[in-house]
């Protein structure tokens, strides 16, 4: 039997994995900086907090995840043209003592047996429309794209910061990326908008990181993203976590599996639910692994991270998967 590591591999390269990648179950996820440590990403539902850059969150009870809070005394942002104003980004300078945590859990990592992941868990696009608003922030990439590629050019040099010192502290075999570039059924922007405003920071980002002994890179994006699959490629993905079935999934492991797995196709919609079943959550897995086969496609729900809204339900996909497997590897 493969580890779970050797198993993901074979899934990523088109070899002989012995059965299917079962969610996030290969990936050890570790806090990206003593930042993330102070700031925590996830915190309690119902909560509201401000984040190191002044962006206000909620976490809304049953929802998957936080949300920005843009009201005028909360917006960070108030003239995209005078942004130098408004923001700065948060220092990264941790003493040894402060990283030793983040040092000693990932040591502790059976890298045989699990890639040691590190996390970014806000984007480009979502920091920009985090401190714009997102309709100013859609706007202003018609009517102040020089202001926008600056603002864009600021985030870059931070997470390459990030990078540094994430590669520095210790070693990671893999990076799990969140930046959501549309919704369920379309992009938030055009292919050509996309590539002028971030491929070209994207591909920075990434090469650091494969640059620096970085193996496998997991961008998360749940959403309609089909028609970025070429620049996802271009940018140095190899798995994109969190593709939704409004996306032609088949077709695209068909095109192009042997450049980037996919890794979802359980939407959250569908099965992260008050009225959840087991029946019901089973009957998704098995369509949906039917439909995508066993090669380049990682069966798992489209949240993004090893969790869900309503408890139980990533435990039962899990399961789900555990079955379907059982029945399609022989």
């Amino acid at each position: 039997m493969l580890s779970k590591k050797q198993n993901l591999l074979e899934t990523l390269h088109g070899g002989n994995p012995d059965r299917f990648v079962n969610q996030y179950e290969a990936f050890q996820l570790q806090m990206g900086t003593p930042l993330e440590v102070k700031y925590p990403v996830f915190f309690e539902p119902g909560q509201m907090i401000k984040d190191p850059w002044g962006i206000t969150f909620s976490w809304p009870e049953g929802t998957p995840g936080k949300f920005p809070v843009h009201t005028d005394e909360t917006l960070v942002i108030k003239d995209i043209t005078h942004w130098q104003d408004y923001v700065k980004m948060p220092s990264l300078d941790f003493s040894e003592e402060d990283w030793k945590p983040l040092v000693e859990a990932a040591n502790k990592v059976d890298r045989n047996e699990y890639f040691v992941t590190g996390t970014k868990f806000s984007g480009l696009f979502e920091m920009c429309h985090y401190l714009l608003g997102i309709e100013e922030c859609l706007i202003d990439f018609y009517e102040e794209p020089e202001s926008m590629h600056e603002l864009i050019d600021y985030l870059t040099e931070y997470e390459l910061k990030h990078a540094e010192q994430i590669c520095k502290h210790f070693k990671i075999d893999a990076l799990f990326h969140h930046d959501d570039w549309g919704t369920q059924k379309s992009t938030f922007m055009s292919k050509d908008m996309f590539r002028e405003f971030f491929l070209e920071s994207y591909k920075k980002i990434y090469k650091y990181y494969k640059d620096h002994g970085v193996e496998v890179i997991v961008h998360h994006s749940d959403s309609y993203c089909e028609t970025f699959v070429p620049e996802m490629i271009e940018m140095g993905i190899d798995i994109w976590q969190g593709a939704l079935t409004t996306n032609n999934l088949p077709k695209i492991i068909n095109e192009y599996g042997d450049k980037i797995t996919i890794m979802g196709g359980i939407d959250n919609g569908k099965v992260d639910r008050i009225d959840w079943t087991k029946e019901k959550i089973l009957d998704e897995t098995q369509n949906v692994c039917n439909l995508c086969g066993t090669k380049y496609f990682i069966p798992c729900s489209t949240m993004g991270g090893p969790m869900s809204s309503y408890e139980g339900v990533y435990e039962a996909v899990s399961e789900a998967i555990d079955i379907v497997s059982s029945k399609m590897f022989k």
